[in-house]
């Protein structure tokens, strides 16, 4: 049962990440009255989907990111070219619906052959019909049917490409942003759970008990006091009790424990945990705390954000001065990672999820080609010459380093399961 419920927290944390930065970009997108065609949580086979609006909502079976498809982003799938045949449906002097294929088996339509056809500025349509010339115009959120499949049609004002480079670069740096939020309230959400460690404190008590271990094993509880270990009184000192517990691997030592007004003895057998180094009862010591304020959650929250943007930092850095495969961690060791943490508790899994959050919102501003930083970049670019770089060339760029994080992606995921293979 612990195991589902790890599972369970694990993949809620992705999904929440993911989603308020997808949401992000959804948001801020048709806000500029950008056509956004699907929403998707994860990549691969679809799990689920239904549609709002104009926008498929999709839930995808891998969970290692999403995207918010918006017109225009991309070529358009679907063309109609003059000669071609079609069938269209006409209400109330519009085109609402335009189909490609099956024209025989469609009811209530015009068939014809199209002499000229405009679905991005004119929004017209010309047509041949029994030799008779006929013209529509076309409504805006006509629908292309072919396949089966209702592909609405983009004018070029719903387009990412039509609007001004301020909206667009909100709708790629929104993304981030909202992951930033999430962050800074997530840090504040662990700060009220975690409280503020009480100034002058005079005793330690018990944080979490990892269960199997000699502490678990004892009954001993988040929240108990450890007034002494084989005589010797412990105070507010934990380094104290993790050295005298690290030395005592495989040897038996008597604790005395204060539980609200109850105090009492029991015998503990420090043993090897694998991994660390000593012997290990199987609890986080931790400093008596108070409920934080609301300016001290605030503040709290804003120092947390600022030394771990720090943190990652340096591990940038790091990582590019002594480059080592080894030191990636992939998806399959995020999920390790992350189902560990969940093992401690929502407290600490709440932390993590403020953590993977702002690094999320940090790593997608990187100038990486497709990511969202590359494409503000162009963006940036675009502002300083007063025209857009070459569609096709931007594209080639994104396509580029889409395919190198991609492979780089397999080699990590590869890594990490070799890791978890060989322990």
């Amino acid at each position: 049962m612990e195991m589902v419920q790890v599972v369970f927290l694990t993949v809620l944390m992705f999904f929440v990440i993911v989603t308020v930065h997808e949401w992000g970009h959804y948001y801020f997108a048709k806000r500029a009255g950008i056509l956004v065609r699907e929403f998707a949580i994860g990549f691969g086979p679809k799990l689920f989907s239904y549609k709002r609006g104009e926008t498929q909502f999709t839930l995808r079976l891998l969970p290692f990111g999403g995207y918010a498809r918006m017109a225009g982003e991309d070529p358009e799938l679907v063309e109609i070219h003059p000669g071609q045949t079609i069938a269209v449906r006409v209400k109330d002097g519009e085109v609402k619906k335009i189909y490609l294929d099956q024209l025989d088996n469609r009811k209530n339509v015009i068939r014809g052959e199209v002499e000229f056809i405009d679905l991005t500025d004119s929004l017209k349509i010309r047509m041949d019909v029994d030799g008779e010339i006929q013209q529509y115009p076309i409504h805006p959120q006509a629908m292309l049917v072919t396949k089966s499949k209702e592909t609405q049609i983009a004018p070029r004002d719903r387009q990412f490409g039509s609007k001004t480079v301020g909206q667009r670069a909100m709708s790629i740096f929104a993304g981030p942003l909202m992951n930033f939020l999430l962050a800074f309230i997530l840090f504040g959400v662990h700060i009220q759970m975690a409280g503020i460690p009480l100034e002058n404190p005079t005793y330690v008590q018990i944080g979490e008990v990892t269960k199997g271990m000699p502490a678990d094993e004892a009954n001993l509880k988040k929240g108990d006091i450890v007034e002494t270990i084989d005589g010797v009184k412990i105070g507010a000192d934990y380094q104290k009790m993790i050295d005298m517990t690290s030395k005592s691997k495989g040897k038996p030592m008597k604790w005395t424990i204060r539980r609200g007004d109850e105090v009492f003895n029991v015998t503990l057998t420090p043993r090897a945990m694998e991994g660390q180094e000593g012997g290990k009862v199987g609890i986080t010591p931790q400093l008596p705390t108070r409920k934080a304020g609301f300016g001290e959650t605030i503040t709290g929250s804003g120092k947390a954000m600022v030394d771990t943007t720090k943190i990652i930092f340096q591990g940038f850095g790091q990582l590019i001065k002594q480059f080592n495969m080894d030191d990636l961690g992939g998806p399959v060791r995020t999920f390790e990672v992350t189902g560990q943490i969940a093992k401690q508790g929502i407290e600490q899994l709440t932390y993590w999820a403020a953590i993977l959050s702002l690094y999320l919102g940090i790593f997608n501003l990187l100038p990486i080609p497709a990511m969202d930083g590359s494409r503000l970049v162009f963006l940036g670019v675009e502002a300083i010459r007063g025209k857009p770089i070459d569609p096709s060339r931007e594209g080639m760029v994104h396509f580029v380093g889409f395919a190198m994080l991609f492979l780089l992606m397999i080699a990590v995921t590869y890594n990490d399961i070799l890791r978890l293979i060989n322990g």
